[in-house]
């Protein structure tokens, strides 16, 4: 981490995968060229369904999927979204040799489904955002700013 000392962390509940998307598009009003967000959780946990509200919040017109095949697709908005999934990835080596960590992803924002399969110290400066699934099938969002400039998306979720 490299601007603040100790994160700073919200806890959202998301009772319906409307609300899931209702979080992405917030969190996309304060995203930044350069931004890196890791989506982690379990199967099925609503991370796709957050990414599809962060692309809707960005002005994308196209249809999100996961890109489980593809490993990566990329969509034009106010920012270019950079959408990985490393899902079917099994290490660091792989985004590397993938092609899956590259300067352009500087240019626009980065959203990383199964972000916790490229450790935090190969990319430490990412936004965490930890889906977990409640016992009701609600959904429990934390959203950790490792940086101080993080923090911005912690104050819309």
């Amino acid at each position: 981490m490299t601007e603040a000392a100790t994160p700073m962390r919200t806890v959202v509940r998301c009772a319906t995968a409307d609300d899931t998307r209702a979080l992405g598009a917030r969190l996309a009003t304060v995203a930044r060229a350069g931004d890196r967000i890791a989506l982690t959780g379990p199967l099925g946990a609503g991370k796709t369904e957050l990414a599809k509200g962060f692309a809707a919040g960005l002005g994308v017109g196209e249809v999100v999927d996961s890109p489980s095949f593809t490993l990566m697709a990329e969509y034009e908005g106010r920012l270019r979204l950079f959408h990985l999934d490393l899902y079917r990835l099994t290490g660091t080596i792989d985004a590397f040799d993938g092609g899956l960590l590259d300067e352009r992803e500087a240019e626009g924002v980065t959203l990383i489904e199964w972000g916790e399969r490229l450790p935090a110290d190969v990319d430490p400066d990412r936004l965490e955002v930890r889906i977990t699934v409640l016992p009701d099938e609600a959904r429990e969002v934390e959203i950790v700013a490792a940086t101080a400039d993080q923090r911005r998306f912690v104050a819309v979720a």
